[in-house]
């Protein structure tokens, strides 16, 4: 009997041993795997460093705002630069026009009296024959004075001279004076037209060929309106050409004129009209409007320029149309003044770098081909050679003292 009860004690133990070891399995299987370990992540190198930055850096001790010792006394004021000021040119004064030509007799004379030493000699010789008055006439020719002029004067020579007889030095610079004076014309008016009786302000148009020294001349002239007392505004109507604007608002800012100017490349017209527009406001005398240096073989640039005059007219007719020749250009000098003549109403001619040339009868056939008068001329490069032109002075240059 103890040992059946034994056996089913055993027996009993060992099924619980069992059980146990059963559920203890299916635990372990339901439990999730554990989280795996954080790798340890190495640092990359520090990048290499030059000079102070190569050493370890160091915890330094810091200070709150309010462990700070600010400096005491009212907050120090910075001194900021002066802004540079722009001064205002100088406004020069020009020298009188009254007698300029006269003044400037000697530069003129230095290269235009070859044309009346060359005639001199010739009517000085004892014997003229036909030969000598081919030379005569060659001599005409040369200087640009034309076919027509130079056939009066030679024939009007060879009638005085035969009446003459005996001829001295003197009697010749005085018959040859006399006849280039009646080629020239000293009856002819050759005031530049400013002053309108019945209106303010004067208005002139400056017109020419590319190079013949217009923008130039343009501001020339200004110097020579404010010589005489005249107040004076510019037009910069020339907006093809970059610089033309500028060196004429350089002019006017010497002696004190205003310019009115456009973009470039604007419309000149307009220009033209605003310029008209501002010498009213301001109550100028005189407006002055420089245009494009337009080619004569250019049609359509041509028809432009008359449209400038025709803007212009809108405020009040034109008082001068001034027309710019080269007068070392001879015969061509002629052909522009022709083109220019059919779009605009010429009005006065200045010819310019008459001081480098022995051509000084260009004055002669100018007047012919136009009809119209020569009234300025420029001498030379400085800003007071432009001058008011005088027959006598002027013939006086060409045949020397």
């Amino acid at each position: 009997m103890e040992t059946i009860i034994l056996a089913v004690v055993i027996a009993v133990v060992v099924l619980g041993a069992l059980g146990g070891l059963i559920v203890g399995t299916r635990r372990r299987k339901s439990l999730p795997p554990p989280p795996p370990k954080a790798p340890d992540i190495t640092a990359p190198p520090a990048e290499p460093h030059v000079g102070e930055e190569a050493e370890t850096p160091r915890d330094e001790p810091r200070r709150t705002i309010e462990e700070v010792d600010l400096p005491g006394g009212p907050p120090v004021a910075v001194e900021e630069p002066p802004v540079p000021t722009v001064e205002a040119p100088e406004i020069e004064i020009p020298e009188p026009t009254a007698g300029r030509l006269v003044r400037l007799r000697t530069r003129l004379s230095r290269s235009q009296n070859a044309l009346g030493k060359g005639l001199l000699t010739l009517l000085s010789r004892e014997h003229l024959d036909d030969d000598t008055w081919e030379e005569i006439e060659d001599t005409l020719l040369t200087a640009d004075v034309g076919v027509q002029p130079t056939q009066e004067l030679v024939e009007s020579l060879r009638e005085r001279v035969k009446v003459l007889g005996t001829r001295t030095p003197e009697e010749l610079r005085g018959l040859l004076r006399e006849e280039l004076l009646k080629l020239v014309g000293t009856d002819v008016d050759r005031t530049v037209k400013t002053e309108p009786a019945d209106r303010k302000p004067g208005i002139v148009m400056v017109v020419g060929v590319n190079g013949t020294g217009k923008t130039t001349t343009t501001g020339k002239l200004a110097r020579v309106l404010v010589a005489d007392g005249r107040s004076v505004v510019l037009g910069a109507a020339d907006t093809f050409r970059a610089a033309a604007a500028d060196q004429l608002q350089t002019w006017g800012e010497r002696v004190g004129a205003y310019t009115v100017r456009g973009p470039e490349g604007g419309d000149p017209a307009s220009v033209a009209f605003d310029s008209v527009k501002e010498g009213k406001e301001m109550g100028v005398d005189v407006v002055l409007i420089d245009t494009a240096g337009r080619l004569h073989t250019k049609t359509g640039l041509m028809d432009e320029l008359g449209k400038v005059k025709r803007v212009v007219e809108k405020h009040a007719p034109l008082d001068e149309v001034l027309l710019v020749l080269d007068a070392t250009t001879g015969q061509n000098g002629l052909v522009q003044a022709r083109v220019f003549a059919e779009v605009v109403d010429i009005t006065g001619i200045v010819l310019t770098k008459l001081d480098g040339t022995a051509k000084g009868g260009i004055v002669v056939a100018v007047q012919r081909e136009l009809g119209v008068p020569v009234k300025l001329i420029g001498l030379g490069e400085g800003a007071d050679d432009l001058a008011p032109f005088e027959p006598e002075a002027f013939v006086d240059a060409l045949i020397g003292d």
